[in-house]
């Protein structure tokens, strides 16, 4: 009879495993391996560009498009095109047209004042009113919330919407995904956070001196805070819909710097400074939608997404520890904002002014990365704790994904030639139908907000 092996763990030498150490890390180690990091990242990211270093959308077929963007028969779009020179023609012979999205966004356009009245050639878009800012957050890393955030950004694109990304994360992995180019924090939405933090200390200053008390000082970066729009900061992207408010590692002292200037001047709401500049410098007036990507932690800069959202997404796997995690996530959101409306209003009060209270449209829980075969049942426990909190829809785990995002692109970058067509159009009904899902959350709060101000 053999004797059984014993398990890896068993018998290691400490001598043997002393030999096998390094010298003791000194500082300095890091830096080095930060920049190996950022040398092969930027390798990597590579994949998904052209070979002058910039990123390309890739062009769209006649089957894609009458398919997944305009409700027409690819025999009538060939008719439309052959009947009107004017309109784009796309690049190819026949049936095997390709063209790019500008293009196809003119085509949009084109039948939308000339197709059928019943075909929804554009997508509902209320006029006369803001665009809805969409947070995607949970402090748990690794749940999708890029992934999630992106998708919904390319599929709102490829609906016809204008697009506004703005990347929180520090790690800038949505910014990566987008082909932006951020140099430091004045490239983010650091110095924009700063303006509002630098307007309120002018009209501190203002009071103070209709008073006679002395002025605050403005340090030199409030002061260049003063001179930075909001278009100094947005970026084009290779798509010509989504354009990108980018991060970088520094904009992770945002964190350290936004409770030391609470504490410089109480009365400054740091949790409204990101909707402050979208309200009040027309950014809600350019877009659709604007889509806010978040760390994995309820700092100062997810606080501010979700004050200024209008729709919570909350990714979330199939999983206990994930299901926990949300939990206490939504505990924290309840903690944090019941808070500073508890704090606040006892100053409303005494002032006479009205209560602050925020409030969203929608919020809801996502399921991502589903797998059917084993995590049914978790989801469906997940499903009848949250009840009217979850989407509908779970997300299914695809090897799409994977492949996509070897190459640093979104599935809808991906070229469909480069996978069996039955593999594409099922990765691709996965977010299709997780946007559909959305689309559905966001023009029920539009209609709905149009029945109150009596819009179109």
């Amino acid at each position: 009879m053999s004797t059984p092996t014993l398990p890896p763990y068993f018998n290691l030498d400490p001598e043997k495993a002393a030999g096998k150490l390094p010298d003791p890390i000194q500082t300095a180690r890091f830096a080095k391996a930060a920049a190996l990091c950022g040398k092969g990242r930027e390798d990597l990211a590579r994949r998904g560009y052209a070979p002058d270093g910039e990123k390309r959308l890739r062009k769209f077929s006649v089957w894609e498009i009458t398919r997944y963007l305009i409700p027409v028969a690819p025999q009538h779009l060939r008719r439309i095109l052959k009947a009107h020179p004017d309109l784009p023609q796309g690049e190819g012979e026949g049936g095997s047209k390709w063209f790019t999205l500008e293009e196809v966004l003119a085509l949009r356009q084109y039948f939308a004042s000339e197709g059928i009245s019943t075909k929804e050639y554009l997508p509902y878009r209320p006029k006369g009113l803001p665009a809805k800012v969409t947070a995607v957050a949970n402090f748990k890393g690794g749940v999708g919330k890029t992934s999630t955030a992106a998708h919904l950004a390319m599929s709102a694109a490829l609906d016809g919407y204008k697009v506004l990304v703005i990347d929180l994360d520090s790690q800038g992995s949505m910014t990566s995904i987008l082909g932006g180019k951020i140099e430091d924090e004045w490239s983010t939405v650091f110095p924009l956070i700063a303006k509002d933090y630098a307007k309120s200390m002018v009209e501190e200053n203002a009071v103070r001196a209709a008073a006679g008390e002395p002025e605050l000082p403005l340090d030199e970066t409030l002061n260049e805070a003063l001179t930075v729009s909001p278009r100094n900061v947005i970026q084009k992207t290779h798509w010509p819909n989504i354009d990108l408010i980018g991060a970088q590692l520094n904009l992770y002292w945002a964190e350290f710097q936004i409770p030391v200037w609470r504490m410089g001047l109480r009365s400054w709401p740091l949790w409204d400074a990101l909707n402050n500049f979208l309200q009040d410098e027309g950014i809600l007036d350019d877009y659709d939608i604007v889509f806010l990507d978040t760390p994995p932690a309820l700092g100062y800069l997810t606080i501010n997404a979700l004050a200024a959202a209008d729709i919570l997404l909350v990714p979330l796997g199939a999983s206990f520890l994930e299901f926990d995690s949300t939990g206490r996530f939504f505990d924290m959101l309840y903690s944090t904002f019941a808070s500073i409306e508890e704090g606040e209003n006892v100053a409303q009060r005494a002032a006479g002014l009205p209560e602050i209270k925020f409030e969203w449209d929608v919020v809801r829980a996502l399921i991502t990365r589903f797998d059917a075969s084993q995590q049914t049942d978790m989801a469906n426990v997940i499903q009848a704790y949250f009840g009217d909190f979850m989407n509908a829809y779970r997300q299914d785990v695809t090897a799409l994904v994977g492949q996509a995002g070897e190459q640093v692109n979104g599935i809808y970058e991906a070229d469909y030639r480069d996978f069996n067509r039955d593999t594409y159009v099922r990765g691709r009904e996965t977010f299709d139908r997780t946007y559909a899902e959305f689309k559905e959350l966001l023009i029920g709060s539009w209609w709905r907000d149009a029945q109150m101000e009596g819009a179109e």
